[in-house]
């Protein structure tokens, strides 16, 4: 074996494995970007209306007293609207309805008031963007879109949870009464995902919105007397396609962080599970660690990788499950980390030490969702809390093990 000047055989071993890695993760983005798969993202001239609206919280005084900090712990957020009569509650989220809509300890009910007011003027301003000619046709094109979507986010029977419209746009539904769950599932959606892409009418089940409303059903099926809620949540910023951002943990980190104090906003008396779609899976990766003791069980379908080389890597207490389609592409990506690059293990590889479900009916890397499917149906047992009668993969003896 040929060696390097001041290695030994095992160093270059190593060495040469690295950079063997190395250019398997780089060629298979090139491939990625050359094939089609990478995406630029648009962007928008928008002013941060939710960060202006903040600021102007923060500067204001409510019958003669400041207000609390915007982003103050659930706890003391919760604390201060207590205090408050229906009245003064409802003045608050007329007068600053981005704030309140996105407040984690805001009142539910409250939230979905303040966000129906904050997407209503959005929706105008971008029906004036659609006769706006200083935009391109395409930019008119996209404002129309837009406010489609809007008005459709409007519909009385939604309840949207969280509404952020700038740059591309960050959202999060509840399907289900969340103030009176048992259960709450958390779907955190992959690549691609902002208020444009936040539901569809075509293959709805593999945009956030059908994969949190299918989920539910399926959820209302497996255990009828079980008060559950869904929420899906597309209110992280996620990598425009499948590019340089996708491999990489920088936006995965920053959702992580978002992640978890929603997480910490929902009452401590719930049992959280949390379903993690491709890219979706890094960012549940990372807030792993730092998550509270009711996320009892973290399920990651079509994963990239977690951040982690295994499961004791993962830090958390929390029972995690894995599956992964035969027919999903995502097992063409090396899993490595290699300078950055990459997000480590396979998580349905037996040595990452997951739980791995069946995946049996489900289609290519968005079919997990899918009504019929084994995988859809797995999901419901783990956010019922029915774990001890899912459906394995044939090939891991450990998935059930444990299980009452």
């Amino acid at each position: 074996m040929t060696s390097f000047p001041g290695l030994g055989p095992s160093s270059s071993l190593l060495q040469s494995s690295a950079l063997r890695a190395a250019l398997a993760l780089a060629v298979v983005f090139v491939m990625l970007a050359l094939t089609g798969w990478t995406a630029v993202r648009g962007t928008k001239e928008d002013a941060h209306p939710l960060a202006t609206a903040k600021t102007a919280w923060q500067h204001a005084t409510f019958h003669g007293r400041p207000l609390p900090g915007p982003d103050g712990s659930p706890a003391a957020l919760r604390g201060f609207f207590a205090k408050l009569t229906g009245t003064e509650k409802q003045q608050l989220a007329d007068r600053y309805p981005l704030v309140v809509g996105n407040m984690n300890g805001a009142p539910v009910p409250l939230r979905y008031r303040a966000n129906r007011m904050a997407i209503d003027d959005a929706r105008r301003i971008e029906k004036q963007r659609m006769g706006d000619h200083r935009l391109t046709p395409v930019g008119r094109q996209e404002a129309g879109r837009l406010m489609h979507r809007f008005e459709s986010m409007m519909s009385p029977a939604r309840q949207i949870l969280a509404f952020d419209p700038a740059g591309d746009g960050r959202a999060a539904e509840v399907f289900g009464n969340l103030p009176a769950a048992q259960r709450v599932s958390v779907v955190v959606p992959g690549v691609d995902t902002n208020l444009s892409t936040f539901e569809r009418t075509a293959r709805a089940n593999t945009a956030p919105v059908g994969m949190a409303r299918s989920l539910y059903g399926a959820e209302r099926e497996a255990r009828p007397s079980t008060r559950t809620a869904v929420i899906a949540w597309a209110d992280y910023t996620s990598p425009g396609g499948m590019g340089v951002e996708a491999a990489t943990g920088k936006l995965a980190a920053d959702g992580a962080v978002r992640l978890r104090a929603l997480v910490d906003a929902l009452p401590s008396s719930d049992a959280v599970s949390l379903f993690c779609h491709s890219y979706g899976s890094v960012v549940c990766g990372v807030a792993a660690r730092d998550l509270p003791s009711n996320v009892e069980d973290i399920a990651v379908a079509g994963s990239p990788g977690m951040r982690a080389g295994n499961l004791s890597g993962l830090g958390t207490h929390a029972r995690v499950w894995a599956m992964r389609d035969a027919d999903d592409w995502i097992q063409d990506v090396p899993n490595l980390e290699v300078g950055g690059l990459g997000h480590g293990a396979d998580p349905v590889d037996p040595s990452f030490g997951s739980r791995v479900l069946s995946a049996d009916g489900a289609v290519g890397h968005a079919g997990y969702f899918a009504p019929g499917t084994r995988s859809l149906r797995n999901f419901a047992l783990v956010g019922v809390g029915a774990t001890s009668t899912v459906s394995c993969a044939t090939d891991d003896p450990h998935c059930s093990s444990g299980l009452t």
